[in-house]
Formats: C-alpha cells, structure tokens, sequence
C-alpha cells in the first residue's frame, strides 16, 4: 500500500487515540502519577464523542494496526500511546478545529505517511472488556 491508502476509520481512530491520550496525560499530572498513555475505553469514549458511534472490534483492531504498523500509534495489551511520529503529525497538521479533524488528519496521513501492518490483536473479551469500562463511565458521568 501506497501513500493514499488511509481510511476514514484510520484517522478517525488516531483522533481518537490523540484525544484520549491528552485528557489522560491530563490526570496523570495533576494527580502526580506516570504517564502510560490512554486505555482503548478511553479510546472508545473519544471515538464516540467525535462520530456519535463507538467503532466495533473490527473497525479498532484494523486502525491501530495500521497506525501502529506506520509508526504513529505505540499499543501495549489495552494501552495506547502516540509515537514520536504521530505526535509530529498531528502538530504539524492544519488546525481546523475539532469539527473537521478526521477529514483533516485523513487528507494529512494521505500526505505524510504509509499504513502498515502491526501484529497486534484485539481479542473479542478485551474488546468487550474496554466497552464496558467506556459505558460504566459514561453510565457514572465520568
């Protein structure tokens, strides 16, 4: 795959990823804790708070390999960090608020970077597992 070959999934996922990561580093300072980056039920909730839908297991799985195999996402079991890649891509970006940010970052992968193919897997119980934790929360008002 080429340049080009990026999904609307693909940057939706990153924004997502971008997001929660910030509000995570976030608490991370202000409470005085290590930062460790965002868990996919924090991923999920910045997924569904900029679509409206949270992305099934599929949809997740395929877009963090495809980051991840292009060095811009760095996943460990259900954490997931922005590489120094990612990082540069997304502050070089064209600042077009949140509204626009997926169609914006999209037309940006398109322009910068390659997917690749990471051997990560989301297993259906993980999967449910951080879909459950995201509903709790949201359940609670957190």
């Amino acid at each position: 795959m080429g340049a080009g070959d990026w999904q609307w999934n693909d940057a939706w996922i990153f924004v997502s990823a971008v997001i929660a990561e910030r509000i995570e580093r976030d608490r991370a300072i202000d409470a005085a804790l290590p930062i460790t980056g965002a868990s996919l039920a924090e991923v999920l909730a910045a997924a569904d708070f900029l679509h409206h839908t949270v992305p099934n297991r599929d949809e997740l799985e395929e877009s963090v390999r495809r980051l991840a195999g292009a060095g811009l996402l760095n996943i460990e079991d259900d954490l997931v960090q922005i590489a120094p890649a990612g990082e540069q891509l997304w502050r070089t970006r064209p600042f077009s608020g949140l509204s626009s940010a997926v169609m914006t970052l999209q037309a940006q992968l398109n322009r910068a970077a390659r997917p690749g193919s990471h051997d990560w897997t989301l297993d259906q119980q993980t999967y449910n597992a951080a879909l459950r934790d995201y509903q709790h929360r949201l359940a609670d008002g957190r």
